[in-house]
């Protein structure tokens, strides 16, 4: 049986993404601090956070105060959307933050170039693509290791990656996946294009429909399992790394009890089968539509 919390996920640059690691987004102040040091404590070894939580400098503190050295951990943080337009400012932003001198994965939040004085409209001279152009910069400077996006559907990676301008391939599309949410043909296309998918929204989000869903709380009781392993577990199994958010010490230990055991083909298969629907974070609020409803 594998041990997860050892594993690693290769992505095309050859760098090396820990399977497991700790959300960080809706996380409260104070709260974050002590999440972030119990998980590396624990064994965690991998952090993701965003310009946008608002919550980096809290990040930075937890991993300082966990005493991990910073070349042992994965840190993933994001490029804000109203910052499409000044990378070099964003990627600043963020290390500072977080007290550290590089981030092992840098990511597009969304593929939305939001004007910062207006945030229901999208900027007129500035686009993703544009945004990527600065973003393929930043890996030479050796301040990000590995460059990315997030919540970019097949048909925005068809328009960066056929734009001319585009000569790294993102190394990792970091989108919502659950069993209610399970994006197959996304998840398809991205594997073709050698693109790791990260998975946020694991266990579906606070008061989440699927602690309802009957298969899955059979699966869990048989198991002698919490339903929120048994959902890490299928997004493992699906060749994807998981980010489960929680700032409670015990949900983060019981979060990382995934070593010695697995699903099998037959449980995964009735997982994967769920009928329901549900995102946790759609488009409504970016002044543009990035969910075209063809990652199925």
């Amino acid at each position: 049986m594998a041990q997860h919390t050892k594993s690693t996920f290769t992505l095309n640059t050859g760098a090396k993404i820990p399977a497991i690691g700790l959300g960080t987004w809706q996380s409260k102040p104070n709260e974050v601090r002590e999440a972030v040091k119990v998980a590396l404590q624990r064994g965690y070894r991998h952090i993701d956070t965003a310009l946008a939580y608002g919550n980096e400098g809290e990040v930075g503190q937890g991993i300082r105060d966990s005493g991990v050295p910073r070349e042992e951990m994965w840190i993933t943080t994001k490029l804000d959307n109203p910052w499409h337009h000044r990378v070099e400012e964003g990627i600043t932003s963020s290390l500072k933050s977080l007290g550290v001198e590089y981030v092992d994965l840098y990511l597009m939040h969304w593929p939305s170039s939001t004007d910062p004085n207006d945030r229901k409209k999208h900027l007129p001279d500035w686009n993703f693509v544009k945004t990527w152009q600065e973003m393929q910069k930043l890996p030479a400077s050796g301040r990000v290791k590995n460059i990315g996006v997030s919540n970019f559907g097949i048909r925005n990676l068809e328009i960066l990656l056929n734009d001319p301008s585009c000569k790294i391939v993102p190394a990792v599309n970091q989108i919502e996946l659950h069993p209610n949410c399970p994006s197959p043909k996304l998840l398809d296309y991205c594997k073709t294009k050698g693109i790791h998918c990260t998975a946020y929204s694991c266990l579906g989000s606070t008061d989440s429909p699927l602690y309802k869903d009957e298969t899955l709380l059979k699966i869990a009781e048989a198991k002698g399992k919490t339903p929120q392993q048994v959902l890490l577990m299928w997004g493992l199994q699906r060749g994807t790394s998981v980010i489960p958010k929680s700032v409670t010490a015990s949900r983060i230990e019981k979060n990382f009890e995934l070593d010695g055991w697995e699903l099998t083909p037959e449980e995964f298969q009735k997982l994967s089968s769920l009928p329901d629907r549900f995102k946790v974070c759609g488009d409504a609020w970016l002044p543009i539509k990035v969910f075209f409803g063809d990652d199925e």
